[in-house]
């Protein structure tokens, strides 16, 4: 099954207790699509850079079964680069620089080869960019993700609710939830995110796992407590391209098999904060990935 993935490449700095590093590949569609391809032999990308991006770095994506064709490169411009600073509980970060470069302008461009695709993962861009993706497509696939953030919410709530019609799944955190709803509990939260579109809403905690909502059925997956958690950055990004990714391999879109891929994305994204960035996303193996999807199923097992 084929999937394409639709977002940010980009350039981060970070800062966490445990050091900091200079300029590294991130951006959603990165983090997405290296956790996606992990159960696809490819998975397609459209996004947007600037001529400053590395051309060892696309290798090092294209060597991991990631299809660039759909990356635009702009001469002359610089990538989106983004740099932040986490507090002692990781919870909590200050963004220092948010250099928007080649994304202020960027009009999502699908090859003819990615018009087919079977499923579509849309990352946090305006809601504007994600409803001409879906509209730039010749026909509809078979499962829209989607992700956003509380900054659309407060800027673009008109397009917001006019992309939420159009999709099957939308992933935000709990924050979100309750500001896009105006509830604070979660379960009411839920029935009336779902009643602005998706059928089905998954609600990410953090260090307290997720929730995966569908009509009058709930989900809830823990996350993994671990010893250590050096950087968090793109763990969320991380999560929802290793369930779409399950989903795709598996080419069922059932509530039972939404179930899996939640603990799949979940053991991807326990493996993502384990070093900086991207870096363990190229180290795991897939006896590595079970073994943590077992750690899951013991968590949870009584």
């Amino acid at each position: 099954m084929s999937l394409l993935s639709i977002g940010t490449v980009a350039f981060d700095a970070l800062e966490t207790p445990y050091g900091k590093t200079d300029k590294i590949i991130g951006g959603s569609c990165t983090y997405i699509s290296l956790s996606a391809a992990f159960f696809l032999p490819k998975v397609n990308v459209v996004a947007v850079v600037g001529d400053d991006f590395p051309k060892e770095y696309m290798e090092t994506l294209e060597e991991k079964g990631i299809d660039l064709t759909g990356l635009q490169i702009k001469e002359g411009e610089k990538t989106f680069f983004w740099a932040g600073k986490y507090h002692n509980n990781m919870n909590t970060r200050d963004t220092l620089v948010t250099d928007l470069n080649v994304l202020a302008d960027f009009q999502p461009t699908i090859p003819t080869a990615y018009q087919d695709c079977d499923y579509l993962m849309l990352g946090n861009l305006t809601p504007q960019v994600q409803i001409d993706a879906i509209q730039g497509l010749s026909k509809r696939p078979k499962l829209i993700v989607m992700d956003t953030m509380n900054f659309w919410m407060n800027v673009a709530m008109d397009d917001l609710k006019r992309v939420l019609k159009m999709v099957d799944v939308l992933c935000i955190n709990d924050e979100e939830a309750r500001q896009l709803s105006e509830q604070y509990s979660l379960r009411i939260a839920a029935k009336m995110i779902m009643a602005m579109g998706p059928k089905t809403l998954i609600i990410k905690k953090g260090e307290h796992g997720a929730l995966l909502f569908q009509e009058d059925k709930m989900f809830y997956c823990p996350a993994l407590p671990l010893e250590e958690v050096f950087d968090p950055t793109g763990a969320g990004d991380t999560f929802v391209g290793g369930f779409i990714g399950y989903l795709a391999q598996k080419d069922d879109v059932s509530f039972e098999s939404m179930r899996q891929a939640i603990v799949y994305g979940s053991a991807m994204a326990s493996f993502c904060v384990e070093k900086f960035g991207t870096e363990r996303l190229f180290e795991i193996s897939p006896a590595d990935l079970e073994s943590r999807v077992n750690e899951f199923r013991e968590l949870a097992r009584f």
